[in-house]
């Protein structure tokens, strides 16, 4: 079995650096936003008198430290030693957790202030309040879009729980806007809205709490991302099968390990065809840092040999991609016994176009390892496409399927 393994760090180093100041720059920026909203909600709760609000100016306040934190842990994934190989990633994923307690703690205040703080709301401020609220919600929202848009486009995890986080404050927001609404009216809604708060905290803390935790105890990439490399994989007809296929996140990169068999001969084109899976991994799947792919020569049992005959059945055919039928025949290595036997119709003889390269593919989706004809492929497409899945093509000495059975069985 023989190893081969990619490694991205010198294409990150030069398109990463880009990404990683884009995120530096959004977390301080977020840093920033949730100051400004902290200012405004505690300033509207001591005028008008609002627990809800006061309550929520602990959740931005939560939201402040929490960015920080983002911002710092951002600055250590770059980093890379000895002792971590792999690199720091998984600290964003560590910041993320560390967010969704943030926000478990802010949940926790909102409650306590609900239920041990006596305060009256003051209705001379109330409009006032509703408008800062207003302007509030206006600020998160856009913010909270832009930010999860860059977290997806870049693959941060700590940006998206980060713009998750902050997205909780909209909605909050206006459930407070309700309960300052019903205050205006005499409606004593401000500790109902303040609970209610409590419930969008802790959802979206849960969320961020649960993804982080799969990613650091190493859990299965998601089904759509491990599908995609199953695809890139199969895709290729020298591929005989998988043996296993694990991947896993670190941080927003992510690792990959595959363990196939190749239908192959030489050692040099086993490398050449792990090169272009690996390829084409990355280029169907982002983010991926670290790909290592283990493969060996698949050891068969049986070959299967494919024969064009004529429209008597008996015949060789001439014409490759004309031939009418397709002679299979499945032959045991070790004594050279026909196992199987069976004459199927050409599905592409009446084919306009391209129906040499079609016949081909149709061959090696029935897992051919050999074809017999009359006339050499070499220099043909038909020939170039065997020959690239490693399939052995053979000029017959004879015209008829009987003597080439002989031959075959001998």
């Amino acid at each position: 079995m023989q190893p081969f393994e990619i490694r991205r760090s010198n294409l990150w180093s030069l398109l990463g650096i880009t990404l990683m100041e884009q995120s530096e720059k959004m977390a301080l920026l977020s840093v920033g936003v949730n100051l400004l909203l902290v200012v405004i909600k505690y300033t509207l709760a001591v005028l008008a008198g609002s627990v809800a609000l006061l309550a929520d100016a602990i959740h931005s306040f939560s939201d402040v430290i929490s960015s920080a934190t983002v911002l710092a842990g951002i600055k250590i994934s770059k980093r890379k030693s000895k002792n971590f190989p792999y690199g720091l990633y998984k600290v964003e994923n560590l910041v993320s957790l560390v967010s969704a307690l943030f926000i478990f703690f802010a949940g926790y205040e909102i409650v306590h202030t609900v239920l041990f703080r006596e305060q009256s709301l003051r209705t001379e401020y109330l409009p006032y309040a509703m408008v800062g609220v207003i302007i509030a919600m206006v600020i998160t929202f856009f913010f909270s879009r832009y930010e999860l848009r860059l977290g997806r486009k870049i693959g941060s995890p700590s940006l998206i729980a980060d713009a998750q986080h902050i997205r909780t404050d909209m909605l909050s927001s206006g459930v407070i806007l309700c309960g300052l609404v019903g205050g205006f009216f005499g409606w004593p809604l401000d500790r109902v809205a303040a609970l209610v708060v409590v419930v969008f905290v802790f959802r979206a803390g849960f969320n961020i709490f649960l993804d982080a935790v799969r990613v650091l105890l190493d859990a299965s990439l998601d089904f759509e991302s491990m599908d995609k490399v199953k695809t890139a994989i199969l895709t290729h007809p020298q591929v005989t099968s998988i043996h296993s296929l694990r991947g896993r996140n670190s941080g927003r990169f992510k690792f990959i390990e595959a363990d196939i068999g190749l239908r192959v001969r030489e050692l040099e084109r086993a490398h050449h065809i792990s090169q272009q899976i690996e390829a084409e991994i990355v280029e169907m799947v982002p983010n991926v840092d670290h790909i290592l792919i283990h493969y060996e020569p698949e050891k068969k049992e049986t070959t299967v040999c494919a024969v064009p005959l004529q429209k008597d059945k008996i015949s060789l055919s001439e014409h490759f991609g004309e031939a009418p039928y397709f002679y299979f025949v499945t032959i045991r290595e070790r004594d050279r016994f026909i196992i199987e036997e069976r004459t199927l119709a050409n599905p592409f003889k009446d084919e306009e176009k391209g129906k040499g390269l079609k016949v081909s593919n149709w061959l090696l989706q029935e897992g051919v390892d050999a074809v017999y004809t009359s006339r050499s492929l070499e220099g043909k497409g038909p020939g170039y496409a065997l020959s690239d899945a490693d399939v052995e093509t053979v000029i017959s000495e004879t015209d008829q399927l009987a003597d080439l059975l002989k031959e075959l069985h001998g």
